[in-house]
């Protein structure tokens, strides 16, 4: 097994195109990430010639001293690689990113197995997250919601409530970032800057990078949902409801839409973008109750 450092973003990209993978693991993001000052290093995993795996992380200095690296949800296998494989991959990407001592690599595997992180200590508990898989049929999709959150969807959409597609130049969208970064506040809540949004657009080169969708009561917006397109999947970024109006089933309604249209698009799985059930507990009901697979992944590891 080897590891190549040079990797270009064609390679990247065509290897993605048919394997669903975390947004984090994007090239773009990668790109994005670095517009807002981070420090980004890719690389790719081979054995022999072929490419097996990619793994992107991001660096920083810790007290200007300690070099940290992290790769979150990945490294992204392209072939069948057995857990030890994949343990000894891992050990020998903190050698192959070339960061001086002292250093810490974390990696925090896109996946429940903990046996691929054989050999390395696990650090933090495990993310979780819906994932959707949009390969399936779209009335088995819907036979797959929870009856409550099926019956407010199908209120939503006898409603006079209106779902549309909003436009994605940056200027037609600044007032769904601006209401995310007003949530972020109130609730006391971190996240990626909302700025990344844009930056990672641009990156893509194309705005149907970018799904937007707005559902209005008349003229007043009622919920919002922002949805990053990365290869073969996307992630449910933003998304925002009008808290005089939740009973309206508007959330519901955008959401549906959004799983419709990026299925007709050709995408295969859609990330509800994580889960607490502590401090968020009603987001992660609303997430759960659309049927897709709750996985909580193996953690982070040293």
């Amino acid at each position: 097994m080897r590891f190549d450092t040079d990797i270009d973003r064609i390679t990247w990209d065509i290897a993605l195109a048919s394997r669903p993978a975390a947004l984090q693991q994007d090239w773009c993001y990668g790109e994005a990430l670095q517009t807002l000052g981070a420090d980004v290093r890719r690389v790719g995993i081979l054995d022999g010639n072929a490419l097996i795996g990619l793994a992107q992380f991001t660096t920083r200095r810790i007290g200007g001293v300690v070099n940290m690296a992290l790769c979150t949800r990945g490294p992204v296998w392209l072939e069948d690689v057995d857990p030890a494989g994949k343990a000894a991959a891992c050990r020998g990407l903190k050698r192959a990113l070339g960061l001086g001592w002292p250093r810490i690599t974390l990696i925090s595997p896109d996946e429940t197995d903990r046996g691929s992180m054989r050999g390395m200590s696990r650090v933090m508990t495990g993310y979780s997250t819906v994932l959707i898989d949009l390969t399936r049929d779209i009335d088995d999709l819907r036979s797959g919601l929870d009856q409550k959150w099926r019956n407010r969807l199908n209120a939503a959409q006898k409603s006079g409530l209106k779902v549309q597609q909003n436009g994605t130049k940056p200027a037609q969208y600044r007032w769904l970032l601006d209401t995310e970064e007003g949530q972020r506040a109130a609730r006391g809540y971190q996240a990626t800057p909302a700025r990344l949004v844009p930056a990672f657009v641009e990156a893509k080169g194309e705005r149907s990078s970018l799904l937007i969708l707005r559902a209005d009561e008349g003229r007043a917006k009622t919920a919002a949902m922002l949805f990053l397109i990365h290869g073969c999947a996307a992630t449910y970024h933003i998304g925002w409801n009008d808290p005089e109006r939740r009973a309206s089933g508007a959330h519901n309604a955008v959401l549906w839409a959004g799983i419709e249209l990026l299925k007709a698009q050709g995408i295969r799985q859609l990330d509800l973008g994580g889960v607490n059930t502590v401090n968020g507990a009603g987001i992660a009901r609303f997430k759960i109750s659309t049927g897709g697979q709750v996985v909580t992944l193996a953690g982070t590891y040293f």
